[in-house]
């Protein structure tokens, strides 16, 4: 059975595999300690109203960096690393008995957290 594979099918599974890939590779990584906490609120919306104070002066909160060098550095080989591995049991032949358990994990997490967030846009 040969399934028509036009533009817009192919789009579809595209968004559907990045997405797969998302919360598999990116999701419960660092990322998180570096997401808790408290958020500020802005009267306007725009956080143009917002400052950081520190003991060498005000920070406008647009011209905040959200995350340190180091932060980045550890999110992205935490990251890499984690595209690597899901890219290699996908597509390599080093685990190809493990890729089923594997794909059936990814699909699970991608139903439970993926599709529930709706982080998918049509």
């Amino acid at each position: 059975m040969t399934e028509n594979l036009n533009e817009s099918t192919l789009t579809k599974g595209f968004k559907e595999e990045a997405l797969k890939m998302a919360v598999t590779c990116v999701r419960n990584t660092v990322i998180e300690s570096y997401h808790e906490g408290k958020i500020p609120q802005s009267k306007t919306g725009d956080y143009s109203d917002v400052k950081v104070v520190t003991p060498y002066g005000e920070i406008a909160w647009n011209e905040v960096a959200k995350i340190n060098d180091m932060e980045m550095k550890t999110f992205n080989k935490e990251v890499t690393n984690r595209l690597y591995t899901y890219l290699e049991i996908l597509l390599g032949q080093k685990y190809k008995d493990e890729k089923e358990v594997f794909l059936n994990i990814v699909i699970v997490s991608f139903h439970i957290i993926g599709m529930s967030q709706n982080w998918i846009r049509e």
